[in-house]
């Protein structure tokens, strides 16, 4: 009795192993698919399991729709090796760990092409989309799946075209006959032709045969994918770029979605409601898809045709010529008969391979067919001619002509209509990606990818949507106004994770452009440092342009320095600790990022400070990015804000990063005075802030230019070494400047012996008058009034 039971039990688990329950998706290692068992997704949607052919003993594995009573096949794994053994099974090699199909040990077929994942720990799986693939559970990895190797279907999601990066390509391949897996004469492709050019292929045996012309609103120009009158609709797409290049679909609407690519080189939908190429393409124009034939034989007029019939040739038509080659199908026997000036015509046998050529005299009883004859399909080659049709024929067509003209003009009205509406949304849309388009193309990055249109992420910026943008403001409300300047309003916003952010709306008559927008969007996202501001993304909304930066609360640093009642809340241990931190971002700017940038624009008013009084510096607009090889470049277009300008940037157009020494310079002279670089007075005397501190140093009363708000706090020789360091920034030739580096190093280190500064740049000494260009720069602004600060409080 005991071995009784320990028997059933091993044949129990044979069992199990052998032939996994109806249901069951997925087999591991040790279990064996065989002729009498299936998978089955876990929705039910897709059954896998072997098939056999009629009449014959092949047999096949494969895939279908669960309930698709033709139990048509989406795909198959062995087309062109038939099975013959009736003891095969599917398994999973534990020793290549690849699909097989085997039999007593011996391997028939090498399903997956996988050269890795070895282990015990592998799966075969049947998902609810039809694909089928072999997956290590160890690390999650996809070694092989059946979407990568279509045979005659496209399912939903499914890929046609190729992957740019490993050489993989997705194309249809149809069957031999409707019975026969076999690989058949056509294979359907994604051929695009440039990036504005995206459509499909059929080839014969590797000659073009039709073409589904250009993808545009849903629907290609020679194949009605989405015409109103069928029963399915399909949402189209396609990638374009330079990883991949593909199209796929999804059903909308309908049952069973999937493209057949028949034996007879057509495309059906899935439940065989609609054929999107013509029967035979040979000698039409291409005015429906068809490739025009460029050997048109000398017999052959373009308007030729093969016509479909049904029952026996008329005895005038008994020669025949035979070739039963069962690789040849339906549209070689045709080509065959197109090339035979002599062929009228020609059918295929029973299982709808091989060939009966029919050759004769051509005349009009050649054309009449017996009803009562065979269900073998023929098809007779007749060249139409218009002229024999009676009086009355042509005058019902003319009725039915005027009817289809007038259908066609309201039709055509009424699509002329929703085209203007799609075409404005389509440019709207278009400048919206152009500007994205634009943002990726910086030459400052190499080829670095910043931002990617599929999703329009990059790693460190996020695109929000107007709708997240406007919520974040109130609509743009007053009460959240912080400022407004040249470039247009700043707004505090409130983002949904509670984050405060500082938003700026480029009005649409801003100097600032696109190139500027630009700058200022990837660069800072390429920028990290303590005293740089952080821009958090952008948003693009037809003709708007907003940049989202981290929410400062304490403004700018012109909003203290130069009032009289608030720069007594900067006392000089905070004076001190914003000059070197500003030190500190611009020497990351020149020397430590990873690109080398001028900004080009360093004042005040686009110093920022956030809660503890540190300093951010802010608005890329106008920065430039060198080599690392580059030291200086020159520009036609002088931006910046008059004031801080150096004189050879201001003169010439020439910059490099003694150009924001010399203005580093002027801002930290603003910072312990207290007072504006320009129109400054002192005595009645002509000079400005640089000329004053230049004076009052030659004159040893350097401690006359403290802020007189700084009362006792003052460290003495710390201020006296930071004008001294100061007025080297501003000497006037650049040479003669320090560099970022150097003037930390002589703000930190009050040992070091500093060098005797010379005569600044711009200085006006006591009674001499202002030259043309000095006057050209008396007022405080920038020259495109780009900035993000002159923020007033609520």
């Amino acid at each position: 009795m005991i071995y009784l039971i320990i028997f059933t039990i091993l044949c129990t688990n044979l069992i199990i192993n052998c032939f996994p329950a109806t249901g069951v998706s997925t087999i591991n290692i040790g279990d064996q698919l065989n002729r009498t068992s299936q998978l089955v997704s876990p929705g039910r949607n897709f059954t896998l399991g072997f098939f056999p052919i009629t009449d014959t003993n092949n047999t096949y594995l494969g895939i279908w729709y669960t309930n698709d009573n033709q139990s048509r096949k989406v795909w198959v794994a062995n087309p062109s090796i038939p099975i013959t053994s009736s003891s095969s099974v599917l398994m999973i090699d534990p020793g290549t760990s690849k699909l097989i199909i085997a039999t007593g040990g011996t391997t028939l077929v090498n399903i997956s092409n996988n050269e890795s994942g070895r282990g015990s720990n592998l799966t075969a799986t049947l998902e609810d989309t039809g694909n089928f693939h072999l997956k290590d559970e160890t690390d999650n990895r996809i070694l092989w799946q059946s979407f990568d190797h279509p045979t005659n279907v496209l399912l939903p999601d499914m890929k046609l075209g190729s992957d740019l990066r490993t050489g993989q390509s997705w194309n249809l391949t149809s069957w031999m006959s409707n019975e026969k897996p076999d690989l058949g004469a056509f294979m359907l492709s994604w051929e695009p032709d440039g990036e504005k050019s995206q459509r499909l292929m059929i080839r014969r045996r590797g000659q073009p045969y039709w073409t589904s012309g250009d993808l545009d609103n849903q629907t290609f120009e020679f194949m009605s994918v989405n015409n109103p009158f069928s029963q399915f609709q399909y949402n189209l797409s396609y990638v374009y770029n330079d990883e991949e290049r593909y199209f796929s679909f999804h059903g909308i609407n309908g049952v069973q979605p999937m493209w057949i690519l028949t034996p007879q080189g057509q495309i059906i939908d899935g439940d065989s409601s609609a054929t999107w190429v013509p029967e035979f393409c040979y000698g039409y124009d291409s005015g429906n898809g068809c490739v025009a034939d460029s050997n048109l034989p000398q017999c052959r007029n373009e308007d030729d045709m093969f016509s479909h019939l049904n029952g026996d040739f008329t005895p005038g038509m008994t020669n025949s010529s035979v070739d039963d080659n069962p690789d040849l199908i339906n549209s070689d026997c045709m080509v065959r008969c197109w090339n035979d000036c002599s062929c009228l015509g020609f059918t295929t046998s029973s299982n709808e391979t091989g060939c009966v050529i029919w050759t004769g005299a051509k005349s009009v009883n050649n054309f009449s067919v017996n009803p009562q004859g065979n269900s073998v399909q023929k098809y007779v080659l007749i060249s139409p001619n218009p002229s024999k049709g009676n009086a009355k024929n042509r005058i019902w067509a003319s009725i039915f002509a005027a009817i289809f003209l007038a259908l066609f003009c309201i039709g055509l009205l009424r699509y002329l209509k929703k085209r203007k509406v799609r075409r404005e949304e389509e440019r709207r849309q278009k400048r919206e990606d152009e500007y994205f388009l634009e943002l990726m193309a910086s030459d400052g990055f190499n080829d670095e990818t910043v931002l990617q249109s599929n999703g329009r992420k990059g790693s460190e910026l996020i695109v929000f949507s107007f709708a997240s943008i406007a919520a974040a403001t109130t609509d743009f409300a007053s009460e959240n106004k912080l400022g407004e300047g040249g470039f247009g309003p700043v707004y505090k916003g409130i983002l949904r994770d509670k984050r405060e952010v500082a938003i700026k709306r480029l009005s649409r008559t801003s100097g600032q452009g696109l190139v500027e927008f630009k700058n200022e969007l990837i660069l800072i996202a390429k920028l990290q440092h303590t005293n740089l501001v952080r821009v958090l993304g952008c948003c693009i909304h037809g003709e708007d342009k907003m940049l989202v930066y981290e929410y400062m609360p304490n403004k700018s640093l012109d909003f203290f320095i130069f009032d009289e009642t608030r720069k007594a809340l900067l006392d000089w241990p905070k004076r001190w600790n914003i000059i070197e931190g500003i030190a500190q971002g611009m020497l990351y700017l020149h020397k430590y990022s990873r690109m080398r940038v001028i900004h080009r624009d360093l004042k005040a008013s686009n110093v920022l400070l956030d809660e503890s009084m540190n300093p951010k510096i802010a608005d890329f607009g106008m920065a430039r990015i060198f080599k690392q090889n580059e030291t200086e470049a020159m520009t036609r277009r002088v931006v910046g804000t008059y004031g801080y300008m150096s004189p050879e940037y201001a003169m010439e157009g020439t910059f490099s990063v003694k150009s924001d020494v010399f203005s580093f310079g002027v801002l930290t002279l603003e910072i312990v005075s207290g007072r504006r670089n320009t129109s400054f007075s002192y005595l009645d005397k002509t000079v400005n802030l640089i000329g004053y501190a230049w004076e009052l140093w030659q004159q040893g009363d350097a401690l006359d230019f403290e802020d007189p708000t700084l009362a006792n706090t003052c460290v003495v020789p710390q201020l006296l070494r930071t004008i001294h360091v100061a007025l080297l920034c501003v000497q006037e030739n650049a040479t003669d400047r320090p560099v970022m580096s150097d003037v930390i190093s002589m703000l930190i280190n009050d040992t070091m012996s500093l060098p005797t500064p010379k005569r600044p740049a711009f200085f006006i000494g006591t009674g001499a008058s202002r030259s043309t260009s000095t006057k050209r720069m008396s007022d405080d602004h920038s020259v495109n009034n780009i900035t993000i600060t002159e923020m007033e409080a609520r």
